[in-house]
């Protein structure tokens, strides 16, 4: 089994990408090996992950594949790395319906027993990214 992170947020638009590829790029100038992983049904975020990891990032989706299929697909491609990076799906308890876990990233991190780092973004540089705020 090996070492895994999963990085989340409180909620969306909050800096994840950021985190999980600067993770990516310095275990790789390290010359550790990052198994990339984005957690639902994302192709965009992937893309930045290859970027940055050198090697193709895999989808985890609970909704679509299932408990058995992540644990499966997780298995598959973490193997022989040194640190699986998983990026969690908008909020760390968001969900398909709102009301139970499904889907949502502490799902998948339970799951494949995974501690969560939670990042969070400022409060001026967030209302810069919704608009209300400008910057100098």
């Amino acid at each position: 089994m090996s070492a895994r992170v999963v990085i989340s947020a409180p909620k969306g638009m909050s800096g994840k990408t950021i985190i999980s590829t600067a993770i990516m790029y310095g275990l790789l100038k390290r010359g550790l090996r990052a198994a990339p992983f984005k957690i639902g049904p994302d192709y965009i975020d992937p893309s930045y992950h290859r970027a940055f990891a050198g090697v193709p990032s895999r989808n985890l989706d609970y909704v679509l594949m299932g408990e058995e299929g992540v644990l499966r697909r997780f298995a598959k491609y973490s193997a022989g790395f040194d640190v699986a990076v998983v990026e969690g799906v908008l909020g760390l308890y968001d969900s398909v319906d709102g009301y139970t876990e499904l889907g949502s990233t502490a799902q998948v991190a339970k799951a494949i027993k995974a501690p969560v780092g939670v990042g969070a973004r400022r409060r001026e540089d967030q209302q810069d990214s919704e608009g209300r705020g400008q910057r100098p």
